[in-house]
């Protein structure tokens, strides 16, 4: 969804059908197979009204709320919906409507709280709910949650605590040139204790854009970075590389102690990640496990294509120290690459599961999605036991048999 046009405004709403369960759908050669996982959102391809930045919270009481935006050409490219489910994931329902893009879902202190750009590439701002996301504050002037005019673009990308702060990764549109190298990355964070809603209280670290020379000459830019706390306890910011190649790459800048410096060495911040060039989360495991995340793999077998198209397959990555990343499972996968994806997971650890929320292109009942990048649903996924999953299991949860080809036990021998 970041990398399309601007969107064409229209006052028509999505016609949004909200499941218990994955919708069964038929085409003209038979029944096929439902929209994986658990459908929260779903807005047929015909209303140019496409689904995306999906982000993920569980609050203390259980209960899991979804956010997401949409986006193209039959939209404002400003409206944001949040769904609930107090079942553990098996049913949702809409419950509320405000108005943003790109924005990371979030509770702190009792508070939810969401944060992004108030349109496509508009103004940084934060929204506050103080009763369950029913309702949200309006961000109208820097006391109350503007916190930079400006051309700033993102994802729901984690928001983590770390050293007495909150701290997010940003981009700006600032740069030279068009998408991707127009990006410049930054960090955001704030004092935990601080009213989040009052921009003085931010701190915005130097902006780094990228050099066309990095990567042999192959890099076309940075976004949708990750802040993360290292295994040294300092935070880094790990960002999907717009490098097309077949090893894909993501790019670590550092960030000093008071968020208010970033540094890049293009000699030792560019590490191959398997679907670096698409947009990957990566938490900390709170068990202590190393690192997760969820990311648009492409197995040997189907390479190719676009590289940064290729959304097809949804794997479950794990890393020890940032640097090796390991291909643990696949967990969704469709062999046409065209008009399905399972892109822009968001993900949260509850207990032994991993829940995901995905921007899910996929068959249903009025002919599917407009293309694997338009996609038509959010959908909802449960995986048990996730930390002993292995490519073995890759069947299981996608239906995908892996070829003789497809196993790498880590990137560094893939």
């Amino acid at each position: 969804m970041n990398d399309i046009p601007a969107a064409k405004a229209s006052p028509i709403l999505p016609r949004i059908l909200l499941a218990a369960a994955a919708l069964t759908v038929g085409t003209a050669s038979g029944r096929t197979a439902p929209a994986p996982g658990t459908v929260v959102a779903h807005s047929p391809a015909a209303t140019r009204q496409y689904l995306g930045s999906p982000s993920l919270v569980v609050l203390p009481d259980g209960a899991l709320l979804a956010a997401h935006d949409l986006f193209g050409p039959g939209t404002t490219s400003d409206l944001l919906r949040v769904h609930r489910s107090t079942d553990r994931g098996a049913t949702w329902g809409l419950l509320s409507e405000t108005r943003g893009f790109w924005s990371t879902l979030f509770f702190h202190r009792g508070d939810l709280y969401l944060i992004g750009s108030r349109r496509q590439d508009g103004s940084a701002v934060i929204r506050r709910s103080t009763d369950g996301g029913r309702t949200w504050t309006e961000p109208v002037d820097g006391r109350r949650g503007l916190l930079a005019l400006g051309r700033y673009h993102g994802a729901p990308m984690p928001v983590v605590e770390h050293g007495g702060r909150l701290w997010r990764a940003m981009e700006d549109t600032e740069g030279p040139g068009g998408w991707g190298s127009n990006f410049r990355s930054f960090m955001l964070s704030v004092p935990v204790d601080a009213d989040l809603l009052d921009a003085r209280a931010w701190t915005f670290s130097n902006r780094l854009g990228r050099d066309s020379s990095w990567h042999h000459g192959t890099f076309g830019g940075w976004l949708e970075g990750n802040a993360v706390v290292a295994p040294d306890g300092s935070l880094v910011n790990l960002l999907r590389a717009d490098v097309r190649k077949e090893v894909e790459v993501a790019a670590r800048i550092t960030v000093s102690h008071d968020g208010r410096t970033i540094r890049f060495d293009p000699a030792t911040g560019l590490l191959p990640f398997p679907g670096g060039c698409k947009k990957f989360a990566v938490r900390r495991d709170p068990r202590g496990d190393g690192y997760w995340s969820l990311s648009n793999w492409i197995p040997p077998s189907q390479r190719g294509g676009n590289v940064e198209r290729t959304r097809n397959t949804l794997a479950l990555l794990h890393s020890t120290d940032l640097e090796r990343w390991e291909i643990r499972c696949v967990l969704l996968h469709h062999p046409d690459r065209e008009r399905h994806g399972y892109q822009y997971a968001d993900f949260q650890f509850d207990g032994d599961d991993l829940l995901g929320l995905v921007r899910t292109a996929h068959d249903d009942e009025t002919g599917g999605a407009h293309s694997a990048h338009d996609a038509n649903y959010i959908t909802f996924h449960r995986w048990p036991g996730f930390r002993a999953l292995r490519m073995r299991d890759a069947a299981r949860w996608s239906g995908w048999v892996p070829a003789s080809g497809d196993l790498p036990p880590d990137i560094a021998e893939d």
